[in-house]
């Protein structure tokens, strides 16, 4: 990545920002949820390590690809595809949330990574055309207000023929786990927040008609929607900072009072019991791994499996 690179994408990160229309979802992200997932940043590495391995199988070491990773959080995926990519490579990663690019830049600097991060709205940011090999995400694509629009924006960024490779959640009666603290808390929380159906959040691409039906009318093709299922791990002494921090019931939890919150602690234990073995939390991820391609000006693209 030049020097010049590295200015031109500073000068354009926040382009378009005066016109987000996405504030609920910028404002969570640069609040208390961002703030929790700089704080959990090494469980939740370990947590979706499976997933991250997953991305970047069929991606050569020291290809020199241009790789972009949408809602890259604190950098782990964006790092991973440095490392793959070499020297003649570029990796950007792009996130709406200030706290977590900041943790991302650091990270970064501190293993002297080849990557860039801009803190914007991938749906909005005005990528230079046509200048990305691979286009990634790691559960990072499921928060747009306008998921047509924002994946019509990535095919523009894409070069013809480009990949895009990106992990899912699969439906929240798949992922028991990941609703465990909201369906145990919901009794002593009556204030917590219910899911939209079809709405930005976790499972907004759970159906994977809609995954198909969103890429097809933004311009990709080559669709493929895999099940992917992964066994994920947290030491349990991280239990209790996971289910306090993250997710709804986290959201809401910072405004209880102590014996409120010292109950809901109690239940959450109980609840996340079966998960529970030895030292070591276990649970399934139910994901799907969507992959497509960028339809090239005559209407073709290059075969799915490579890159």
């Amino acid at each position: 990545m030049s020097a010049m690179q590295e200015s031109n994408e500073g000068r354009t990160e926040r382009q378009g920002e005066e016109h987000d229309g996405n504030r609920e979802q910028r404002a969570l992200w640069n609040g208390s949820a961002g703030r929790a997932w700089v704080d959990r940043q090494a469980v939740l590495d370990r947590l979706f390590q499976p997933f991250e391995d997953l991305l970047f199988e069929t991606m050569p070491h020291g290809a020199g690809h241009r790789v972009l990773d949408v809602g890259c959080g604190t950098g782990s995926t964006t790092l991973a595809a440095a490392r793959r990519v070499g020297a003649d490579g570029y990796c950007l990663g792009i996130d709406v949330s200030a706290p977590m690019i900041a943790a991302a830049r650091a990270r970064a600097e501190a293993a002297a990574a080849r990557a860039a991060f801009a803190c914007a709205d991938a749906q909005r940011h005005a990528f230079a055309a046509a200048s990305f090999d691979l286009i990634v995400s790691r559960f990072g694509v499921m928060f747009f207000d306008d998921p047509v629009s924002a994946f019509a924006n990535l095919r523009r960024a894409a070069r013809d023929g480009g990949q895009l490779r990106m992990i899912v959640w699969r439906d929240a009666g798949e992922n028991p786990f990941m609703t465990t603290a909201e369906r145990a808390a919901a009794p002593l929380l009556p204030q917590l927040p219910a899911r939209q159906p079809g709405g930005p959040g976790q499972f907004a691409f759970a159906d994977p008609h809609r995954v198909s039906s969103v890429l097809a009318a933004s311009g990709w093709s080559a669709i493929g929607i895999e099940p992917v299922n992964a066994d994920c791990t947290m030491p349990a002494a991280e239990l209790e900072g996971y289910f306090t921090r993250l997710g709804p019931v986290g959201l809401v939890l910072d405004n209880a009072d102590a014996p409120t919150r010292a109950r809901i602690v109690r239940t959450l234990h109980t609840a996340f019991a079966p998960y529970v073995h030895g030292s070591e939390v276990r649970f399934t991820g139910a994901c799907w791994l969507v992959t497509a391609r960028a339809r090239s000006a005559s209407g073709g693209s290059r075969p799915a499996g490579s890159l």
